[in-house]
């Protein structure tokens, strides 16, 4: 008999009421983005904002994320200069290689730092008949290389050139630093971005060297280069004293480096730095005694530790803050700073200091990014695409409406009221997992319109056929389902395979469409299976009609 239990009644109207629900922010979408705006920054400044849009808090307030084409926004390409990592991982090595040959003087003689390529560290040794003890003892300084694909490979390359002694990063150390880093810069990337509120930002690996990076809302490409393109390399040197000019000699194991406050004056630092930014966990924007915009900043407990000691050992001596290679200030150690916290003064604006508390906060990127591309898409591009995007919607679903109630009468109606409830509980399900949506994952609502309807399409034929043999009414509804289910099931998941394979191999795009589609099928098949049964069946129970017109 066509009979659903109350119980599934009840299951099948509460699924569309929540999908309607959690759909229903997406209707009133700037004022539900203002009050969501307004509670992000209640939550991390507990500021509140005067004249943010109100919302009743009972209700849902996730909403359906716009992609980069129709919010407008930012679009950078950039390669990853990875030999920048190779160039510090040789100047940190010379003070460890330097104290493992020291102790044997007496056999392999004076050893002087020698200039070569970046990539390499080249040291001078006065008796070259001691190469081989030399290139033994600095063999100790090679490790494994942390890969699967280098298991067995050293990370050094160590030899001599008649009284030089090579050091330079093996083949398989490369591949896995390149890795490494590229890793590392997504991840900073994506902290630096995530700290200033962006919503959905695109950052994803293209190719072994390249990330790309797309932030819908951003005003332009600038400003997002200058908030993710500085590496924000903070260091703690030693001074060694000031310098002339740009062209003073700074002598070996030594750099010369310019202020940043005041143009022309340099300072000689010792280049193996006390602490780094790798040490801090925490930095803040604040003032400092006079009132000037600063940052606070908080060193881990082994940083701490040589912070302080330093300090206690150097009382009386200048030391230099150092970020991207400008000094901030050189300060005279005044006393011992224990506990690992500080401040770093400069001639900062009140943005300024929070950029660098953010970017401190984010940590340092590995290694400097060249910007191959960038575009800036402006909002009223993506107006333009919403507003397409939306008359594609509506004629598709006026199309299908005027269809199937001509097709199929009032049965068509009842298709057309399940394909109303079908849109929204894929806003709802888009809502929900705070998902983004495109130019193409538009397109995926379209062709979901046009395929809801198949499976109504598919029932409904069946029960004419099933009317043709002389069945009652009730039993041809209930075999019309029975038998049209199998194919509906085959062509959906089919179908969904593909949306799954779209999705797992794309990206960008392509995975905006798959995610639609996705989701467009399997709200469409729970709408033609289920919800248009349901109104059938309330609709027969109430009439209990002797003949059908399908």
């Amino acid at each position: 008999m066509l009979q659903i239990g109350l119980w599934k009644r009840i299951v099948i109207w509460s699924l569309c009421a929540l999908g309607l629900l959690l759909a229903l922010p997406n209707g009133f979408y700037s004022r539900v983005e203002g009050y969501n705006d307004a509670q992000k920054a209640f939550e991390t400044s507990r500021l509140e904002i005067k004249g943010a849009p109100s919302w009743p808090s009972f209700l849902p307030s996730g909403l359906v994320n716009l992609g980069l084409d129709l919010r407008g926004g930012a679009h950078l390409l950039a390669e990853v200069e990875v030999e920048d990592v190779y160039t510090a991982r040789m100047k940190a090595l010379w003070p460890t290689l330097r104290d493992t040959l020291r102790p044997e003087r007496a056999t392999i003689g004076t050893i002087r730092l020698q200039n070569g390529p970046k990539d390499q560290l080249r040291v001078r040794i006065s008796k070259p008949e001691a190469m081989a003890q030399a290139i033994s003892l600095a063999q100790g300084l090679s490790q494994p290389v942390s890969t699967l694909t280098g298991a067995g490979a050293r990370d050094l390359d160590i030899y001599g050139e008649d009284d030089v002694l090579v050091l330079t990063l093996s083949e398989a150390e490369r591949a896995a630093t390149n890795d490494r880093t590229v890793k590392q810069a997504l991840e900073i990337i994506r902290r630096r971005i995530d700290e200033v509120g962006t919503r959905e930002p695109t950052i994803q690996r293209q190719g072994s060297l390249r990330i790309l990076i797309q932030v819908p809302g951003i005003g332009s490409a600038a400003e997002l280069k200058e908030l993710i393109g500085t590496t924000a390399q903070l260091t703690f040197q030693p001074v060694i004293g000031p310098a002339s000019d740009a062209d003073t000699d700074p002598g070996f194991g030594n750099e010369l480096l310019p202020s940043l406050d005041e143009p022309g004056r340099f300072y000689i630092l010792d280049a193996a730095p006390v602490v780094t930014g790798e040490d801090l966990v925490d930095a803040q924007p604040s003032f400092d005694q006079n009132g000037r915009p600063a940052v606070n900043f908080r060193f881990n407990p082994s940083g701490a530790r040589r912070f302080g000691d330093y300090t206690a050992e150097n009382i009386g001596e200048p030391f230099a803050i150092v970020l991207d290679g400008e000094v901030i200030s050189a300060p005279v150690i005044q006393s011992h700073i224990p506990g690992g916290s500080g401040i770093i003064t400069g001639s900062f604006s009140v943005e300024e200091s929070s950029n660098l508390a953010i970017l401190l906060r984010a940590g340092a990127l590995p290694a400097r990014l060249d910007f191959l591309e960038e575009r800036t898409i402006g909002p009223e591009l993506g107006a333009d695409s919403i507003q397409a995007g939306k008359m594609a919607c509506i004629v598709a679903f006026v199309g299908v409406l005027v269809f199937m109630a001509l097709s199929y009468g009032l049965f068509g109606i009842f298709a057309n009221i399940a394909l109303i409830v079908n849109i929204g509980l894929i806003f709802g399900l888009l809502s929900s997992i705070g998902a983004t949506l495109t130019l193409p994952g538009i397109a995926g609502i379209v062709l979901t319109i046009g395929m809801a309807v198949d499976a109504n399409v598919l029932i409904f034929e069946r029960i004419r056929e099933e009317l043709k043999t002389a069945k009652g009414p009730s039993r041809a509804i209930e075999l019309g389902y029975q038998k049209a289910l199998s194919a509906i099931l085959d062509a959906n998941i089919t179908t969904f395979i593909t949306a799954v394979i779209l999705f797992a191999m794309g990206s960008g795009p392509v995975r905006g469409f798959s995610i639609t589609l996705g989701l467009g099928i399997l709200t469409s098949v729970f709408t033609a299976i289920f919800v248009t049964r349901l109104l059938v069946v309330m609709w027969f129970e109430r009439r209990r009609p002797k003949t059908l017109e399908v």
